[in-house]
């Protein structure tokens, strides 16, 4: 079979485009890399918008159709097998009052006999934040918000926080209900407003 033979002057061309040829390929950006997949055990996550809150929040909290129009988003949350009692997380816009008032509030849901509250405050992704943690027999709500009629419940727990949206105002998120469900989900409430537990600082009531 007959092949061309190359002079030297085409040889050193043909060397010459396969050299840069290479160096393009060397000096090509890499491309972006997926999206990672939740460690093994971790539950998937998904984006919430709330207002303009985005919330990340796990796969299994089953989003619901808002109960009223004052709820810009709501979810059920898994019980452990045995606990009948639901517990859901409720989304709002901002409230009248200070953050301390409102997170007084919450806690006076509580009876004050036997009841432990924390609160503390931090910066987070979608902005700062106070976080309140309250137990003990919970005042929970019993029918229409309106008629005010409330019920007791033991061994209950409450996740509640106020988020700052920077220029947007303030996000009110609670999560209430019996403590095998809530004890279960704190990582995840946290991280639900991109939440950081490292920079958190006690915050006093009155």
């Amino acid at each position: 079979m007959f092949r061309p033979r190359l002079t030297s002057s085409a040889a050193r061309r043909a060397s010459k485009w396969a050299l840069l040829g290479l160096a393009a390929a060397v000096c090509l950006p890499e491309t972006a890399a997926p999206a990672q997949e939740p460690e093994e055990g971790e539950p998937k996550t998904v984006e919430v918008a709330a207002g303009d809150l985005t919330l990340t929040v796990p796969e299994t909290w089953k989003k619901e159709p808002a109960a009223n129009r004052l709820r810009l988003a709501q979810f059920t949350i898994p019980a452990p097998e045995g606990v009948k009692d639901e517990t859901e997380l409720t989304v709002f816009g901002g409230f009248g009052g200070s953050d301390a008032d409102n997170l007084q509030r919450w806690a006076d849901q509580f009876v004050e006999e036997g009841r432990k509250v924390t609160v503390v405050q931090g910066k987070g992704r979608e902005g700062a934040y106070k976080l309140l943690d309250a137990s003990g027999v919970w005042n929970a709500p019993d029918g229409p918000p309106m008629m005010g009629k409330t019920k007791r419940q033991p061994d209950s727990r409450m996740l509640a926080a106020i988020v700052a949206v920077p220029g947007q105002g303030n996000y009110f998120l609670k999560m209430a209900g019996p403590s095998k469900t809530v004890d279960a989900q704190v990582d995840a409430f946290r991280a639900s407003i991109g939440g950081d537990k490292a920079s958190e600082k006690p915050f006093a009531l009155k």
